[in-house]
Parts: structure tokens; sequence; C-alpha cells
């Protein structure tokens, strides 16, 4: 694989399902990801020195004289094995996570059955049913229609300016159900051709040298991570954060409920990052001859809306009620509603989103043929390390709170935390899982931050559903580095995003983040009852 992907112009916009979602998987050796030969020794130093350190620091953990019940200490040095394999990726996210169940049962910190019961948690078929509808969104097309029937509108134009604020809503709109990775790859042919178009008028030899191009890719990237906030199921590793909050606490946060709270802040971080590009990246032009015309072009390509598009539309739409449904109901019939309790109890995220899945197998394309929808080998495609992480996440979850090991560490950390508020405890958990995502992943961020601020919260006498929530999202962001998001890989592998620019555009705009986040699930939360 090369280090710059060649630059793609035209193609049908049907031509990005195609391809196929299994070439954007989450987990890949150091051959596959086409990193540079400087990135490439650094990741294998770091995932070496993870492979020895994290066995290293589990044996002294065991060893220690330290005053706690074996389950616990044991748990202490599984996690603390797991943590170091994650942050290193000493070996591959989903391995380290399945090896820390096995590991919590054989050196018995709970029996079997009890540590393995998150596989059948209802986060596994709201994972599984969403991922299937996006398979049928790609498939068919109908997230490229709706892509391109944006970017041609009267609105956009040939403004440069309005075309980035464009880009960004559509990465948005389809990062919220739809893998961020993926969307980007949807998206980056289309953008990249544009880059190539507006370098051909502006008499540029080199179309990666254009601010234009800079500020097109880096929307792409940062907005696809803003609109994966939006839902709970636009990152996996956000259904990690939010069921061990609803273990610790209780409370259950539904879609309806998430939604409301992230788009407090996305909305507002959303203008600040069309600002800040417009700033740090200020196009050579505000105008391209000829944009809209192709735009409209690559939309009417397409033609008549198919079956297959028709069936996904009604899909999706019936899922999406079905997920917003007991959240309004909770809005219009208050909390303490026989029907609300009936509605919430009968319309689980999970069953839903199966639901969902199981007619896309349904809903025939073609009757006579008997195809339909999407097919099993399409379903295949799911990404099942992601799955592993979330179940194996969820086991971890249960069993710090289940030993007391959690109210432990957060009895210890209370003392330097005890008299911190609940805005200081808040930004803290969103700084800390920023800085975890940019050094180490999404998945790893949540996986470790929520379960620490969780027992901390507890120890200062502070709710921890709203300081969790806040690390949650803080979790999905990470805008420095290359490595931070398979998004920032993506775009940064074109060659048209320098390094100085994403590590400065990133620095300012993960501080704003931090602080609009703390701000928004604060005041939301508050306002929906959950803190």
């Amino acid at each position: 694989m090369s280090d710059q992907p060649s630059i793609r112009t035209g193609g049908s916009p049907a031509d990005a399902p195609d391809e196929g979602l299994e070439q954007f998987r989450a987990y890949r050796t150091i051959d596959e990801s086409g990193m540079t030969p400087g990135e490439a020794r650094f990741e294998r130093r770091r995932q070496t020195i993870g492979l020895f350190a994290g066995p290293l620091v589990a044996a002294v953990i065991l060893l220690l004289p330290l005053d706690l019940p074996w389950n616990q200490q044991a748990l202490a040095a599984v996690f603390a094995l797991t943590v170091v394999f994650w942050l290193t990726e000493a070996i591959p996210i989903p391995a380290s996570s399945l090896l820390g169940v096995a590991l919590m049962i054989v050196l018995g910190v709970a029996p079997a059955n009890e540590v393995l019961s998150s596989f059948g948690n209802t986060i596994v078929l709201l994972y599984l049913g969403a991922f299937f509808l996006s398979q049928a969104l790609l498939k068919h097309g109908l997230a490229q229609r709706v892509a391109f029937s944006i970017l041609a509108t009267r609105w956009v134009g040939n403004s440069i300016t309005r075309l980035i604020i464009a880009i960004g809503v559509v990465t948005c709109l389809f990062s919220a159900f739809v893998s961020n990775t993926v969307t980007v790859a949807m998206l980056l042919p289309t953008v990249l051709g544009i880059i190539v178009a507006v370098s051909k008028q502006l008499g540029q030899g080199d179309p990666t040298r254009l601010r234009i191009g800079t500020g097109l890719l880096l929307m792409l990237a940062f907005s696809a991570s803003i609109g994966g906030a939006i839902t709970p199921v636009g990152a996996p590793h956000q259904l990690i954060g939010r069921d061990l909050l609803e273990q610790a606490t209780g409370i259950e946060v539904s879609f309806f409920d998430w939604t409301a709270i992230a788009l407090t802040f996305a909305v507002p971080l959303f203008i600040a990052l069309v600002l800040l590009l417009l700033k740090l990246n200020r196009p050579e032009t505000t105008r391209v001859a000829g944009l809209a015309q192709d735009m409209a072009a690559r939309r009417d390509r397409s033609g008549r809306m198919g079956r297959g598009e028709v069936n996904t539309l009604i899909v999706f739409s019936f899922v999406l009620i079905g997920w917003l449904l007991p959240g309004l109901s909770g809005v219009v019939l208050g909390a303490d509603s026989p029907a609300y309790a009936a509605i919430s109890d009968a319309l689980d995220e999970g069953v839903v989103a199966i639901l969902g899945a199981v007619l896309l197998f349904v809903l025939p394309v073609n009757w006579k043929q008997r195809t339909y929808t999407i097919t099993w080998q399409d379903a295949a495609k799911t990404d099942w390390g992601t799955l592993l992480f979330i179940i194996c996440g969820a086991a971890f979850g249960t069993q710090l709170t289940a030993t007391g090991l959690a109210e432990r560490v957060g009895t210890a950390l209370g003392t330097t935390f005890g008299s911190a508020n609940l805005i200081l405890l808040t930004f803290v958990a969103v700084l800390l899982a920023i800085l975890i995502s940019e050094i180490g992943s999404n998945l790893a961020a949540v996986g470790i931050v929520v379960p620490i601020v969780i027992p901390i919260c507890m120890a200062a006498g502070i709710d921890p559903l709203l300081p969790g929530l806040a690390a949650t999202f803080g979790s999905s962001f990470g805008f420095m580095m290359p490595i931070s998001t398979p998004q920032n890989a993506l775009v940064y592998a074109t060659g048209a995003v320098p390094i100085t620019k994403m590590v400065r555009t990133g620095l300012v705009f993960d501080l704003i983040g931090a602080v609009l986040i703390t701000l928004g699930v604060l005041g939301m939360g508050r306002l929906l009852g959950l803190g």
C-alpha cells in the first residue's frame, strides 16, 4: 500500500459501497496501515514495549502485599495488563479484551457464568442491528444519493465556504448512524475530486498544497467525530460508556436523552469548526465554476430510487422512530406515566435494531429471483473485533463494580478530588478521555477513563452519570494526530494535510471541544433530570 493513495475524480455514487466495508476495518497490522517508515518504526517500538510491560505490570500487582481481597487484586492485575495492551496495541484490541476476560475467570475474579454474562447484553443486539442497517445504506447507494443531493443544492452553489459547511453537514449526518471511518472513506473520493478541480482552475500544479484542500479534508475527518457523538450507535465505544454508567447508577440514558445532550455541544462545536478551519486555512478562492453542475450530474447519474433504496429508507425510518419514541413519550406523558413505562419496556433499543435488521432480510429487491435488501454475506462483514471489545468492556465494568474494586479506588482517590466540584471533575474527565484518545484509541479511552471517573465521583459524593457521559463523549474526540482516529489517518494519507496544520488545528479544537462538552452535558443533562 502506498503512503499516498491516488486522487480519483468522477465515478458513480455507487462506487464506494461496491468496495466493501471490510477495506476500512479498525484493526490492521503495521504493514497494512500505509504508514511512513518512521511511523512504522515508532509503532513497532510501542507494541514491543507494551508486549513486555503489560505482563510485568500485572505480575508486580499480583505479587505486591496489597491489603485487598484476592478477587480485587487479581482484577486489578488483569485490568492493568489489558490497559497497557490497549494503549500500546501490543496485540489487536479485541484480542486484548478477550485475554482479559479469560484471565478474570482463570485467576478467580468471578465464576465464568458471571464474567461471561455480558455476552447476552442488549448492546450486542444494538450494535449488530445498527451495523446491518449501515451496510444496507451503503450497499444500495442511498447514503451517496442523499450526499450528492445536499451538495447539489442551490444554497451550496459554487461557494467554497458553503461547500465546506455542506461537506461537514453530510459527514455529520451519516457518521451519526454509519461508522465514522466508512463515512469518510465513502466521501473521500468526491472531496479529492473537488480539490483536483479547484487546483486546475487556479493553475496550481500540485493539488496537495492547496489550503482549500486542507480545510475540506480536515472538515471531513473532524466532522465525522462530531457526528459520531450525536447518537449512541454513532461509535461503538460510546455503547460501552453508556452501559458502564447505567450499571453503576441504575439510570437509563435513552437514545432520545443521548441525542438531546449531544446536540447541545455538537451544534456549537460544528460552528466553531467551520470558523476555525476558515481562519487557519483561508481558501485561495471563494468560488469554483461548475461545482454545482458537477454535483448535480453525480446526483442525477444514480437515476430513480431503486427498490433496495426504498426498502432501506423504510427500515431506517422504522428503527429511528423506535429509538426515539420512548424518550419522546417520556417528555409528553411524563416519566411516571404507565404508558411511558410500557413503551420503554417494549421498545428496547437492541430489540428495535434487530427487528429492523431482520426486515432487511425480508423486504425483497426482486421477488422472482428471491433477492432481498441485504444478504447474509453482507451481514457477515460486521466488524466482529469491535463487537468483541464492546462485550468484553462491559464484562470489565461489571466486575469492577461487583468485586468492590471500583469503590476502593474511588475512596483512595477521594482525598485528592474530594473537594472538587461537579464542573471541575467533568472537565478533567473530558480532558483525560481526549488525551488518551490522542495517544491510544477511542476504545481504550472509554475503557480506561469511565471506570476511573465513576468511583472518583462516588467518593466525592457526586453523581457519576454526567461526568461519565462527558468522558464518553470526550473519548470520541482526538483531532491532533493522524494516529488519533482512523478518519484522521485516511485524510492525512492523501498528502494534502500537513502534520503541522493537523496538530495546530486539532489542539485548538480539542480544547474548544472539552469546554463545550462540559457545558453541554451538565446543562442539558440537568434539564433532562439525569443529574
